[in-house]
């Protein structure tokens, strides 16, 4: 089991900076990756990025690439999101999730991200 938990969410202007961080806990020495997904209302979970837990290999969203930069610590079991030249449509819940078997098999509890025009 690994259990993910979320903060650093909150209210922004358009423009504006926000850098999300994920606590891990548990077996992560069995996690293959970490990622970021957000939801917006009324809208499907949609895949932000992710990064190999060993190594440094990302994947980006095309909507977030040059914008967001994902990160991580294995020493500290932490992982960011670092959100730069937030968008209105960036407004959504994200949650942190751990890929360990083949899928998505761990999520954290979501934080809430709310861009104002």
């Amino acid at each position: 089991q690994v259990q993910l938990v979320e903060s650093g969410g909150g209210l922004v202007q358009a423009g504006g900076s926000l850098r999300l961080s994920c606590a891990a806990s548990g077996r992560t020495f069995d996690v293959y990756s970490l990622g970021w997904f957000r939801q917006a209302p009324g809208k499907e979970r949609a895949f932000v990025a992710s990064i190999r837990w060993s190594g440094s290999t990302t994947r980006y969203a095309d909507s977030v690439k040059d914008r967001f930069t994902i990160s991580r610590d294995r020493s500290r079991d932490t992982l960011w999101l670092q959100m730069n030249s937030l968008k209105p449509e960036d407004t959504a819940v994200y949650y942190c999730a751990a890929h360990q078997d083949g899928s998505w098999d761990y999520w954290g509890q979501g934080t809430q991200v709310t861009v104002s025009s």
